[in-house]
């Protein structure tokens, strides 16, 4: 496993990640405790030193699982978990202001509980889970990581900026306040690198690459057959046609790739990786399988120019967060 410089935090993360939503049931289907702290161990064993939870995720639950599977450990781990909006809204809407989502009480009071379910004395990273640019001038979330941060109870603060909306959260960046930043990045949609990326490397903020495999889209599993079980989210956001869209799509990546070394999951995070300004990428990683499967990317390093150049030709970007 190889590591990198988390911004000007100066922490070193692992360039795998894991991420924990789906560990935390809710709108995953089929997520095992026991097979979940199992994933955990091993992705730690391997050298994965970063895991990213939240609040919302199972209301708490994948928070409490991370929280066991860390305080066992003897290395150090850092855990990063985020606020959700009180008022429930994912992306974050234009016009509603930030009492709506964030009133200064109510990040005080999750970052509380967050620590409670996790069972540690300081949060390594905070986040807020929605972000809009209306919400920079006002001092309401200010004040809640500047009070935090001096109270001890969280180390560093980010921000997980809304789906398809790298651009967002900029403006909070030049604040000075924000030590970090989680955005959607892969190869479908490499937006980031355009409008985010330099700004970040500008500013030294750190990186955390989120959905690099397009919620399964890119690891070639999804067919037009693949049924979900009844009541995961991914039944929607594979919805109508749309796995028949992935299908092909990832079809033909497997073609355009298939010189390069590893599997399609694997080139999909390798190229995230590939650029410098990501700090870690942070797949869902419930088996034991993927842990390794993921862990052996950092090995293999990332894409030659030849193939990134390639990956152009295959952007797609599209919200299937939306309705189907």
């Amino acid at each position: 496993m190889r590591y990198r410089t988390f911004g000007r935090t100066n922490l070193s993360l692992s360039e795998i990640g894991y991420g924990a939503w789906g560990i935390g049931k809710g709108m995953w289907v089929g997520a095992e405790d026991d097979a979940s702290l199992r994933a955990l161990d091993r992705a730690m064993d391997l050298g994965v030193n970063v895991i990213d939870t939240a609040l919302a995720y199972g209301d708490g639950h994948s928070e409490t699982l991370v929280g066991q599977a860390v305080r066992r450990r003897k290395d150090r781990i850092w855990v990063a978990t985020k606020v959700p909006p009180k008022n429930l809204l994912w992306p974050a809407r234009p016009g509603i202001g930030i009492e709506k989502a964030f009133p200064y009480d109510y990040i005080v009071r999750s970052t509380e509980t967050s620590l409670r379910n996790l069972g540690v004395e300081s949060i390594d990273v905070q986040q807020f889970h929605v972000w809009s640019p209306e919400w920079v001038a006002s001092d309401v979330w200010r004040r809640a990581v500047e009070d935090l941060k001096r109270a001890g109870k969280v180390r560093f603060f980010g921000i997980s900026i809304n789906d398809y909306q790298p651009e967002s959260a900029i403006e909070a960046l030049r604040t000075g306040l924000i030590d970090c930043v989680q955005v959607i990045y892969n190869i479908y949609d490499p937006a980031a690198a355009g409008v985010l990326f330099p700004v970040c490397q500008e500013l030294n903020i750190g990186v955390i690459a989120r959905v690099p495999l397009d919620e399964g889209g890119l690891t070639g599993a999804i067919t037009p057959g693949t049924a979900f079980p009844a009541g995961d989210w991914r039944s929607r956001y594979f919805g109508g046609q749309r796995k028949r869209q992935v299908w092909e799509r990832a079809e033909r990546l497997k073609q355009a790739l298939s010189d390069a070394h590893g599997t399609l999951a694997q080139l999909a995070l390798r190229f995230c990786l590939s650029h410098p300004a990501v700090s870690t990428v942070i797949p869902g990683m419930r088996s034991l399988r993927n842990v390794e499967s993921s862990c052996a990317v950092s090995d293999i390093g990332p894409l030659p120019e030849s193939v990134l150049a390639e990956l152009q030709n295959h952007v797609w970007i599209r919200n299937f967060y939306g309705s189907s």
